[in-house]
């Protein structure tokens, strides 16, 4: 029983004497480059490295994607004043003439530029005159001023299968008042995207 004895107080020194190195160890302390281990083992310092290279690829990429916008925009609002151009600026004749002046004939040639910039679209030319004269020689005159700019129009390369014509004569004025204003911006050929 001594035997016993002895082993139990020699097993319970040896408990207390691994409990009190365990206990009594020095704690590791870290290298404070190498404090954080993460993806493949990266340091805090590497880390930090790899997350501002991130931010600024992002803001890269942010001022990248706002600057193309803006050229986007820059670039369709100028199509856009084109074709609003295009459409609203009307090819004037004088009184009684189907015959086109230097500034009608400058202003078809900027009409056939967006012509053949815009390849599919096809257009209405119409002929307008103003109050003066018979229903009957006005509506012959409008023909007459929207085959003028038409026949200008494939002269200068556009295809003839993208115009037509059509004659109001007096029937739509821009301004239905009878003064020498009035009639010089009736007396017209208009163009209409079909």
């Amino acid at each position: 029983m001594k035997r016993q004895v002895l082993m139990n107080v020699m097993m319970a020194v040896l408990v207390a004497g691994l409990l009190t190195m365990v206990s009594c160890a020095k704690p590791k302390v870290a290298d404070p480059d190498s404090a954080y281990q993460g993806q493949g083992g990266e340091t805090d310092a590497e880390r930090a490295a790899r997350l501002e290279a991130e931010r600024l690829e992002a803001e890269r990429l942010e001022a990248e994607r706002l600057r193309a916008q803006q050229l986007q925009d820059q670039q369709q609002g100028q199509i856009a004043d084109a074709k609003s151009r295009f459409l609203n600026q009307n090819v004037l004749f004088d009184f009684d003439s189907s015959a086109l002046t230097g500034e009608a004939k400058d202003l078809l040639r900027e009409k056939a530029d967006w012509l053949q910039a815009n390849p599919s679209d096809t257009v209405m030319i119409e002929g307008h005159c103003d109050d003066r004269g018979t229903t009957v020689y006005n509506l012959a005159l409008g023909e007459r001023r929207a085959n003028a700019a038409r026949t200008y129009l494939v002269d200068l390369g556009v295809s003839a299968d993208r115009l037509s014509t059509v004659s109001y004569g007096e029937e739509r004025p821009l301004d239905p008042a009878s003064n020498e204003d009035a009639y010089r911006i009736n007396r017209r050929a208009q163009f209409v995207i079909k």
